[in-house]
């Protein structure tokens, strides 16, 4: 992704008119956050940048204010601390940042009875806990300095049903994908425009470092930059976006045409296959 890229045609400025110079990522080092960093950067955003992963955070940031002439604050954090969300709003109150993407996130494949107490108190923490008190405090600072803003949640079709293998972090997505669906509506007449991005299967290095064996249908493994790129194009427009016509085609098969046992079935036999060891 070279500097000055568009966003799908839009115009460099766009974004930055209407979210201001600053946006805040969580979960920024790699992945996904990496590719909305490197938007945001190509956009002319200056940006908060939270991680847990130092090393990589600063390596990304470095890459950043040489490559696109931005600014950064890096704030090395755990999101499993319930403080968190307070020291983050804290650290960052001098920016003016307008533009939220939380994309941390804690996923582990096993079956639920396997998990110990504390990957449960991560779930809990990082994908509900910090997101939750860090969108109410994000917002409630907009409203109350009469600012427009922006709010992404990086939730996932695995949100859509219960799927084995995967329950705390299916049912953490969907609680994303409810909690930005509300929220778009609640803090629309406040100028806040809120969404959830409904990603697939990623090309990112967590996703690839399950091993998912595919059979004869395999899913649509996206790029995340172009995961980043089409949900900041999004943002605005709609509550949830689902990036990928294959999954918009999956998504309207299993919610709309199939009934959901069925769908049920399908998703869950899906993932027995493609984690034949887990």
């Amino acid at each position: 992704m070279g500097k000055n890229r568009n966003l799908s045609g839009i115009k460099m400025s766009s974004l930055k008119n209407k979210y201001g110079n600053w946006a805040l990522v969580a979960g920024a080092a790699l992945g996904l956050g990496e590719s909305f960093c490197i938007a945001l950067a190509n956009q002319g955003f200056n940006i908060v940048m939270i991680d847990n992963q130092k090393d990589p955070l600063n390596k990304l940031s470095k890459k950043l204010i040489t490559s696109y002439g931005i600014n950064t604050l890096t704030i090395p954090i755990d999101l499993f601390n319930p403080d968190s969300a307070a020291q983050i709003i804290e650290k960052a109150q001098e920016k003016d940042c307008r533009l939220l993407i939380y994309n941390a996130a804690f996923s582990r494949i096993k079956k639920f009875t396997h998990h110990s107490s504390d990957e449960l108190e991560q779930f809990l923490n990082v994908n509900i806990g910090s997101q939750l008190k860090l969108v109410h405090a994000f917002s409630k600072r907009l409203i109350e300095t009469n600012q427009n803003g922006g709010i992404i949640l990086m939730s996932s079709l695995a949100g859509l049903l219960g799927m084995q293998l995967i329950a705390p972090y299916a049912a953490s997505k969907a609680f994303a994908w409810n909690l930005a669906e509300a929220l778009y509506h609640e803090l629309k007449p406040c100028n806040i425009d809120v969404m959830a991005c409904i990603a697939g299967a990623t090309a990112t290095e967590a996703y690839l470092n399950t091993n998912p064996q595919y059979g004869f249908f395999k899913a649509q493994v996206q790029h995340p930059e172009i995961v980043a790129e089409a949900a900041l194009m999004n943002l605005g427009k709609k509550a949830l976006f689902i990036s990928g016509f294959s999954n918009r085609i999956n998504y309207l098969v299993l919610t709309r045409l199939l009934p959901r046992k069925l769908a049920g079935w399908i998703t869950n036999k899906t993932m027995i296959k493609m984690y034949p060891n887990a």
